[in-house]
């Protein structure tokens, strides 16, 4: 990676309000380009508000948004072309295949013919689903929907990719495969990476992790240096054990701060 490269996202004093609540409040982060970043918060602490805003899906009024050094206001078109996404609600067709729901994800962003099967081909075989590739959406578990909606995500070669709660609802298991593939991508074709989630064991000890609470970032750090935060400097990074640890910082960082709001 160029060191001079743009960092892949950059979120820069955002803030957003529906009506007089204040879901983001002030929040910066930064994602470098080829590295997994998690955003770890629980249920309505903004992340999907977060990445309403990064999608446009929400108009941003406060503070600014680049992806790849591209501005999001003044250039979304180049922004969002760097861009793939899942959103936590499942979006797939169920009664079209598998390759259906995809070639139409490909018409969109103009790809089609051999081109466009080439890439769904390359997809399904990078997430482990080429031999269901006729079939209907309906027939998979839950697991391998969400393994399609990764493999939709990146049709038009995204060098960014927003997870919002991806594993939510699903088995131990499928969780591992769907964080499995993903830490995959990162690693071996160089994809940067924001995962949004409530799970702890979802995070490694040397992700860089925002803590999002009540729409704002209450640390930011690895797994090691947050839990140093409330606990003390360790002695070695966390192995086994970081997951409960991580988890205990997180309910005194939170904890401490809604006793100071009372």
């Amino acid at each position: 990676m160029n060191g001079m490269e743009a960092p892949a996202l950059e979120i820069d004093r955002v803030s957003h309000a529906f009506g007089k609540r204040l879901a983001l409040d002030d929040v910066s982060l930064t994602v470098p380009a080829g590295r997994f970043v998690a955003l770890l918060g629980p249920n309505g602490a903004g992340k999907t508000t977060l990445f309403s805003l990064a999608t446009r899906l929400y108009t941003t009024r406060t503070g600014r948004l680049r992806i790849f050094g591209k501005d999001l206001a003044s250039h979304p078109s180049a922004a969002l072309a760097e861009l793939g996404v899942v959103f936590q609600s499942r979006t797939l067709d169920l009664d079209l295949s598998v390759r259906q729901n995809l070639a139409y994800h490909a018409a969109l962003h103009g790809l089609a013919g051999r081109a466009a099967r080439a890439r769904i081909a390359h997809l399904l075989g990078r997430v482990g689903l080429g031999e269901r590739a006729d079939e209907k959406v309906r027939t998979l578990s839950g697991g391998q929907a969400r393994r399609v909606e990764i493999a939709r995500a990146l049709i038009h070669r995204p060098r960014l990719l927003l997870l919002d709660e991806a594993t939510v609802g699903l088995d131990l298991a499928s969780r591992a495969d769907i964080v499995a593939i993903v830490r995959g991508l990162v690693a071996q074709e160089g994809l940067a990476v924001l995962w949004a989630t409530h799970i702890f064991d979802e995070v490694q000890a040397e992700d860089e992790i925002y803590v999002l609470d009540k729409g704002r970032i209450i640390a930011r750090g690895t797994a090691g240096e947050i839990i140093g935060g409330v606990a003390g400097p360790p002695s070695a990074p966390p192995a086994e054990g970081a997951t409960a640890s991580l988890e205990a910082a997180f309910r005194a960082m939170t904890s401490a701060r809604s006793e100071d709001a009372a």
